[in-house]
């Protein structure tokens, strides 16, 4: 079974998700698609809405949908044995050191956890947008996440296939000389590379920023363009966003 992990802080989801989950379950075959906002984000501005918030936004967002499903396995206090509870500590301990995030969530450890509760035979893809993957040598073992799943980047106008594979970490990157031809031809189809497996899926890109999604909330206007009617109306009555100024 194909089967998706879609990771953010969705602050809020938005319809640019809806979209890209969409299109990667039609064009790939993904029987199931696992929602999984993010508590804490190493890699951005640390979300406005509160954990429980972002997570009822997906859950609103993705009801209508059998095969969305919105995943705590980044939830605050969740239960842990004690072995992964002394392993949480010292983790801690070495993000202090890195001046990372404390209690932050990284994507290695949320698919790791993800793939105990899979039977051999699924596939796990990891889906992605474009402007989020050029920042991908940045992340923790960025190696490591390319050996466990294979990839599914929302392109756009604008990027080329070596603006693709040059987002790589050091080791997995192909040399210049290899990536120059593909400078002029758009990020599209499959790159395949030793340890690495990405699908680039275009024409999905939606002009939509959840900055600007809060923004508007914040001076009470209308979202329904940009979201679910029932994530619009949560935001309106729970007063998320709101310009407190």
């Amino acid at each position: 079974m194909n089967i998706g992990l879609f990771g953010g802080t969705f602050d809020p989801m938005h319809r640019g998700h809806l979209a890209l989950a969409e299109a990667a379950r039609a064009r790939y075959e993904l029987k199931l698609i696992y929602f999984v906002p993010a508590n804490i984000s190493p890699h951005k501005q640390q979300p406005v809405a509160s954990y429980m918030h972002r997570y009822a936004m997906v859950v609103l967002a993705t009801a209508a949908e059998k095969s969305f499903i919105p995943s705590l396995l980044e939830a605050p206090g969740e239960d842990a044995s004690s072995a992964e509870a002394l392993s949480e500590r010292l983790k801690r301990k070495a993000q202090k050191e890195s001046k990372s995030p404390a209690g932050a969530s990284y994507s290695i450890d949320t698919v790791h956890k993800f793939k105990k509760t899979l039977r051999k035979s699924d596939k796990l893809f990891f889906l992605i947008g474009i402007d989020a993957f050029r920042e991908i040598a940045k992340w923790h073992e960025p190696q490591a996440l390319f050996r466990e799943c294979e990839f599914i980047v929302a392109s756009r106008p604008g990027y080329s296939l070596a603006d693709v594979a040059d987002a790589l970490p050091e080791t997995l990157r192909p040399a210049d000389a290899v990536t120059h031809p593909f400078r002029k031809q758009a990020a599209t189809g499959d790159l395949v590379l030793p340890g690495v497996t990405i699908h680039l899926l275009e024409g999905v890109h939606q002009n939509i920023s959840a900055t600007s999604i809060r923004e508007a909330a914040s001076k009470g206007k209308p979202l329904g363009k940009f979201l679910d009617p029932a994530v619009a109306e949560y935001i309106r009555k729970m007063g998320l966003y709101r310009d407190r100024h």
